[in-house]
Formats: C-alpha cells, structure tokens, sequence
C-alpha cells in the first residue's frame, strides 16, 4: 500500500483526490500496488464530503506517521508550503507540487534536500498544467543543447488576448469575463502583469541551465496596458498578440524576457487561444518540438500530479537526480536580443520615424492623429537609440 497526503483540498487537492479514487484500479495496475489517500490536511472542516474523515488540521499529524509515502503540496504560495515540505522530504517522505511559486523560489535547495534524504522532490505540474514538458526537458531531450524555450504559458491573459481579438472587446471588459468565468482571479495581478509565466519560464531555464535562474532578474511585462487600438493594428498586420515567455541560449547563458508581442500566422503559437498553452522547444539536433494542452484547471493540472505520484510510487528509496545548482546564473542582457518593433505614434512623428526606423512598414487603422510603423529587425539597444526624439504612445515587440 502506498500511503499518500494531500496538503490543501482546494481546486487541485481535490482533483488529485478524484483522480486516485476513480482510476484507482489504473494506478494500481501501473504500480502492482494500491495508492490511498490516508490524511487531507487543510484548515477547514468538509461536512458531507466523502474524505472529511481524512482531513486533519496539524501537519505534524502527517510529517510523524512512518506509513505515509509521499506527500502532495496543492496549497500554493512560498509559505507555509515550503516549511511543510521541507519537514515531510527530511521525514523521508517523497513530495510531488504544483506549486511554481515554491518551485521557482525554493526548488533547487528542496532538490537538494531530496538527494540527501534518498526521497525524491517532484514538480511535473508546476508549468503548463496538464502538458508534460518537465520530464521531457528531464529525460527525453537530454542528448541535446537547448537552444531556445518559448511560450504562451499563462491561460489567463491567452484567454484575454484571445477573447480581445475575436470579440473587440477592450481590456476591462475581457477582464471582467475572465473573472466571471473563474479563469481570473479576484485580484489578478499574478496573471496579467506576467509574474505567472516569469516564474514558469525561471524554473524550465533552470531545468536546462542546471542552475538557479532568479524570476527577479527576467524581464517582465504583461498585458494590462494592451488596448483594442492595439488589437486593430494587429488585425491590419494579420498578427496576433500573445504574452510570450522567451528564453534564449546567449553563449554560456540564457537571455530571457516575458512580454506581449505579435505574432505571425505561420508561428505555432499564433493558433494557440482560449485558455489553452504551448510550449515550443528547440534543441540543437531535434530543432523545434511543440508542447500544447490545457495548461490550467483542477482536472488537467491534478492529472499531471497524480503523474508524478505514480513515479514516486515506483521509486521508494531511490532518488532520481534531477541536477538544478543553487548558484545562481547570470542572465545575458535583455536588450541584447533582436525583435521588430510595433510603434503607435502621432503623425506629427511620422517622417521622423521614417527617417530613424528606414524600411519600417506603416499601417493606419483610422485611429485619429496617429499612425502604426513596423520596424526591421534590430537590437533593444539600437532600438532604444533611434527612439530619440520621437513620442510613441505604445510599443509591442514584434516576432520577425
């Protein structure tokens, strides 16, 4: 019997919970043993559910029970979930997370941790949801360099990108819809400013780099100052405008940024929409290879947890060496990095423009008293550079 706790019995908790007792006959077939869900610890009380006789309120209840495998982290935030993890892994007990916040804060010390005990620390769930992309970047492209990860994976703002661009809605408005639907929540900050996929793309850098990547050191923007202006030069541009979390191999590093940018029709992420993420990967020898699924939701995420638990199950007392060192890795300079660059600017700077940006595309969309210019490729910096002098009123990287 492989004994298992759950810490927190909200939205994924829950989903684990499903998925053990309804495939539980699945499971067991995989492992040659039956999985159980022995304890469910959370602050509240669930009167008439079918597990409130497992849920205990003192993690130390779990942490000192020797028949309690593995643990499953599902309450998100660094704390409390960092200590109890910490107090199950030296327990000798085995921990699976969904959780990027910790993963990205505290993974490679929790790794380490792990080594050191003969248990394993699992986070296949934390980026993407339901998509398997950490065990593949793990195990399956090990025999290349990877050059390049790139992706939408916030289903948040793709829904609101989305719902923007097919509807001519404006921010606000997708936002709110977003909110209703459940996609969003109450404050949304996480999602919409992009510290979401800032933290996602942290921890699959650093999975690649084998060493700590710090979220604080990325590049960050979101999507709450895209408006339905921007959206109507998209449609002139056949374009569409995604929030892309973007990690490129600079030398002996990674150069990274999460920011909107517009995308062409033939880039696989421009059909990428709703609440779905795609994750594309490129390695040295492999070339381009695509991740894509419900990236988000108490099913698709749990799925990918139960996952974990089933590899967990098979590996009692054994440690899978997942090599992630918690020196941290200098980042290469965003603005190093190459994009074209979509400018909103009064017409009063068109010719400047023209001059500054030479062979620029413009596109007038009927907004009053100003103009669109689609730059060629070139460097943040030179960017930067030829931008003096002229007011722009928005700025979107463009994909080349």
């Amino acid at each position: 019997m492989i004994n298992v706790a759950v810490l927190g019995y909200g939205t994924i908790g829950s989903g684990v919970a499903r998925i053990i007792e309804e495939n539980n006959e699945l499971l067991k077939h995989k492992i040659s043993d039956d999985i159980d869900i022995k304890y469910i610890l959370d602050l509240r009380d669930f009167p008439n559910d079918k597990n409130e006789h497992k849920v205990v309120h003192d993690i130390d209840i779990i942490i000192n029970d020797p028949d309690v495998d593995i643990v499953v982290e599902a309450m998100g935030g660094v704390e409390p979930a960092h200590t109890f993890v910490k107090a199950a892994l030296e327990a000798g007990k085995s921990v699976t997370t969904s959780n990027k916040a910790l993963v990205a804060e505290k993974g490679a010390a929790l790794l380490k941790l792990a080594r050191e005990k003969n248990v394993n620390f699992f986070f296949g769930a934390s980026v993407g949801g339901g998509i398997p992309i950490i065990r593949p970047l793990q195990s399956c492209i090990t025999a290349d360099v990877i050059e390049r990860i790139s992706g939408i994976l916030n289903g948040t703002t793709n829904f609101m990108m989305s719902a923007m661009y097919e509807n001519g809605a404006d921010y606000d408005q997708v936002l709110k819809e977003a909110q209703q639907l459940g996609y969003a929540e109450a404050d949304p900050t996480a999602d919409v400013e992009g510290y979401d996929a800032c933290r996602k793309i942290a921890i699959l850098t650093s999975i690649v780099a084998e060493r700590q990547i710090d979220f604080n050191d990325i590049h960050t923007e979101g999507i709450s100052k895209i408006s339905a202006e921007d959206i109507k030069y998209a449609k002139a541009m056949n374009r569409r405008i995604k929030l892309i979390a973007d990690s490129i191999k600079v030398g002996d590093t990674f150069s990274i940024i999460v920011s909107p940018v517009l995308i062409e029709e033939k880039d696989p992420l421009y059909g990428v929409n709703d609440v779905f993420n795609a994750i594309t990967v490129r390695g040295n020898m492999l070339g381009d290879a695509m991740f894509y699924g419900s990236g988000a939701g108490s099913l698709p995420t749990a799925s990918a947890v139960v996952a974990d638990v089933v590899q967990l199950s098979k590996n009692i007392g054994n440690n899978i060496p997942t090599p992630w060192d918690e020196n941290k890795l200098t980042l290469s300079d965003y603005k190093k990095l190459k994009h074209r660059f979509f400018i909103r600017i009064g017409e009063y700077d068109k010719d400047a423009a023209l001059r500054a940006f030479d062979g620029a595309q413009v596109y007038n969309c009927d907004i009053k008293g100003e103009i669109g210019i689609l730059t060629q490729l070139m460097s943040e910096e030179e960017f930067d550079k030829k931008l003096q002098g002229i007011n722009i009123i928005k700025m979107i990287r463009a994909r080349a």
